[in-house]
């Protein structure tokens, strides 16, 4: 924990990153925490200017992450929380609702509104926590890795698709920076592309664009038990494919995914009756 919040530290002490305060208060007041309880042992080894550098130099990369999962999800909201040009896309017969609207550069996102019988700390643990087992559940994910983590709430994941459409949109993969935030009841998730040169476009794959994305989760005022869910799905599958097709395939794969996380949630409830 201290060498994760001494990169965090080091990376928030240059002067390009002092605007970060809100940041720099918690991770200083953590770092404080650390090192009384190291002292009070006698286990706090002062580092040499070598280690120091490391540090700084990865504090760097993992301060970017971090900002760019935090932007993400600040954007992703706005998109969301705006009530102008949202259109009807689909209404599900088990009342899950799917808007879309057209941004600016023409690209369409997707809104998906459903109700889940899950708190939104069961499916913040599920699709962000444990968002490595996703293929277990979900047939449209091949393979999901966490290459790095950023203290416990950011994360950059890599993604391997499978077709979608009847096999018309072949496999993607993606590299993205995921965020989660909870704020009073409710949680965030957000996330878009990102960058690691030494995890290049795979041979044979498309790499696909996403984000700014995000969910919500908030608990039903009379059930808290269960959740309201929203996701915004904002994405370039990239390629040579009829946009009209794309913008078909999108919302069918929400309702998809919205379909296989009731099975898994389902699945859960009757193993926790069970126990």
């Amino acid at each position: 924990m201290l060498r994760a919040v001494l990169k965090l530290c080091c990376g928030i002490t240059y002067p390009h990153l002092r605007s970060m305060t809100g940041l720099q208060r918690v991770a200083l007041a953590v770092f404080g925490l650390e090192i009384a309880h190291l002292q009070s042992r006698g286990q706090m080894p002062l580092p040499t200017e070598a280690v120091e550098q490391r540090m700084a130099t990865l504090a760097d990369e993992d301060v970017f992450y971090l900002k760019q999962g935090e932007a993400a999800l600040n954007e992703a909201l706005k998109i969301v929380e705006s009530e102008d040009g949202w259109e009807l896309e689909t209404a599900e017969k088990n009342g899950d609702v799917i808007y879309s609207k057209v941004l600016t550069g023409n690209r369409k996102v997707f809104r998906l509104e459903a109700e889940l019988n899950a708190s939104p700390e069961e499916l913040h643990e599920i699709l962000f926590f444990r968002v490595e087992e996703m293929h277990e559940w979900n047939p449209s994910v091949r393979r999901i890795k966490v290459l790095k983590h950023v203290g416990r709430n950011t994360m950059v994941t890599h993604e391997v698709s499978s077709e979608m459409a009847g096999n018309l949109i072949g496999q993607r993969d993606f590299l993205s920076v995921r965020h989660s935030s909870k704020r009073e009841s409710r949680v965030y998730l957000g996330g878009a592309s990102t960058r690691l040169e030494s995890l290049p476009p795979l041979p044979g794959f498309v790499r696909a664009e996403d984000g700014p994305t995000c969910i919500i989760l908030h608990p039903l005022q009379d059930r808290p038990d269960r959740s309201r869910f929203i996701w915004l799905l904002n994405i370039d599958v990239k390629g040579w494919l009829p946009q009209s097709l794309v913008n078909k395939a999108l919302p069918r794969a929400q309702a998809d995914f919205t379909k296989h996380l009731r099975r898994r949630l389902a699945a859960q409830n009757s193993e926790n009756n069970r126990c």
